[in-house]
């Protein structure tokens, strides 16, 4: 056992993230009671899933919010719908930069500190990693499980000059928070997931011994796994691969827990896990043999709920729709730049504005409604609208008073959505047939 894993993580207190969560994006900030609702549903079926709202500085800045608008949201449903059970207020993506202006709302914290990966650390700060930890020289048999990491000095430095600087900075944020905190617990997450490549099993280790050494408190790591995890729509990828690393993340987590005094419940966080159907059985089938928890988080899945919601109640809510679609698309160009590593839309499968201004709401919701079974799902319509969103801040009130009187629609499928293609392929057990009468 290293002298790290008898570190103090004494800074600040910790909440308690519970064993499932369940991050949900909402960034017009309307449907956190059709949400919850999708929670409650599961816990009368015997899952209990801790709600978590996540909104992003960037986000907060293009529809025109404020960081404390999310937790009066998150308090007003769970005071309206008698909740008393966990929720939390996550500041998503924040740094340095951004953190600042979440202090007072949020008890959740998403230290994104991609941006720093590969920036050279100092060859001391490396050498003195390295003389800390000897038994990452060498390969490595994690504790519990069946395999071993092939580990070696010049691997390990190599990993170190990449990550460290990333790991220094994700400390930075955490003591930030603390200070400014003071006695109030929060829950911290590190996020490593918007990067070029996946982390490896050896990787992972040597990140989570550096977030020790750097006294961080961590709940929850985002690792970024092979594959696509495009925004809105299913993954893109080997589910068998997925897996695999998904077990060996897990099992090095448990490792490290061990040998480095990380939190007990620190868990894997996956996410944009929105709509990644094909992958749900593998977390389902890994969190039922092993016992872990899981925290997913989702991306725009609410406002893509809200736009069929629209275009399903008719009328002004169906032109309003077909109207933001005809704006998205002729700003696509400037609508997708941001969003190109995480989107794959194909133009030839869009359809023109003119051929959507004569459908009907059933068309509508069809092409836009994540159905593969439907003939008429359109995965390149879904996604340009996905990032569409910023074409309905644009139009303020307007927007947000079409949610109000199309409210009943838009909540039925908010909560349905969440409910049956999110957390009951993931964490709800399967219900069981019932047997034929003979």
């Amino acid at each position: 056992m290293t002298s790290s894993s008898l570190c103090s993580f004494s800074i600040s207190p910790a909440l308690r993230l519970t064993k499932y969560s369940f991050g949900m994006g909402d960034r017009f900030g309307r449907q956190a009671k059709a949400q919850l609702q999708a929670c409650i549903l599961a816990e009368q079926q015997g899952i209990e899933v801790t709600p978590v709202w996540n909104k992003s500085c960037r986000e907060h800045g293009i529809v025109g919010s404020q960081p404390g608008s999310v937790r009066v949201a998150a308090e007003a449903a769970v005071h309206d719908l008698g909740w008393t059970k966990p929720y939390h207020i996550d500041a998503d993506h924040i740094s340095l930069n951004t953190v600042e202006s979440f202090f007072d709302s949020s008890d959740y914290y998403t230290l994104d500190v991609a941006d720093a990966i590969g920036k050279p650390p100092s060859l001391n700060d490396v050498g003195a990693f390295l003389k800390r930890h000897p038994e990452l020289t060498q390969s490595v048999d994690l504790i519990g499980g069946q395999s071993s990491l092939a580990m070696s000095s010049s691997a390990t430095r190599e990993i170190a000059w990449k990550y460290l600087s990333a790991v220094q900075e994700a400390g930075l944020i955490y003591r930030r928070i603390a200070a400014a905190k003071r006695l109030v617990p929060f829950i911290t997450e590190v996020s490593m997931d918007e990067t070029e490549s996946p982390q490896t099993a050896a990787e992972l280790l040597v990140l989570l011994a550096a977030l020790a050494d750097e006294k961080v408190p961590l709940q929850a790591i985002a690792p970024k796994f092979s594959g696509r995890f495009n925004k809105g729509v299913d993954y893109v990828g080997d589910p068998l691969q997925f897996e695999t690393e998904f077990r060996s993340d897990l099992a090095v987590i448990a490792h490290a827990i061990r040998v480095y005094g990380l939190p007990a419940d620190l868990k894997l966080s996956i996410h944009s896990g929105s709509d990644k159907f094909s992958i749900y059985p593998a977390i389902r089938r890994v969190l039922h043999e092993t016992g872990v928890g899981v925290h997913v988080k989702t991306a725009g899945t609410t406002w893509l709920e809200e736009l069929i919601g629209l275009a399903e109640g008719g009328g002004n809510g169906l032109a309003l729709a077909k109207e933001i679609y005809e704006q998205s698309y002729a700003h696509r160009e400037e609508l997708c730049t941001p969003y190109a590593a995480v989107i794959d839309i194909d133009a030839a499968k869009l359809p023109s504005p003119v051929q959507v201004e004569s459908w009907s709401s059933k068309q509508f919701a069809s092409a836009l409604r994540h159905d593969p079974a439907c003939p008429g799902f359109n995965p390149s319509f879904r996604q340009l609208l996905h990032v569409g969103y910023k074409i309905a801040a644009k139009m303020g009130r307007r927007y947000l008073d079409m949610l109000d009187s199309y409210e009943t629609p838009i909540a039925r499928n908010v909560t349905m959505n969440l409910l049956e293609r999110h957390l009951r392929p993931i964490f709800l057990p399967v219900p069981k047939s019932p047997r034929a009468h003979s």
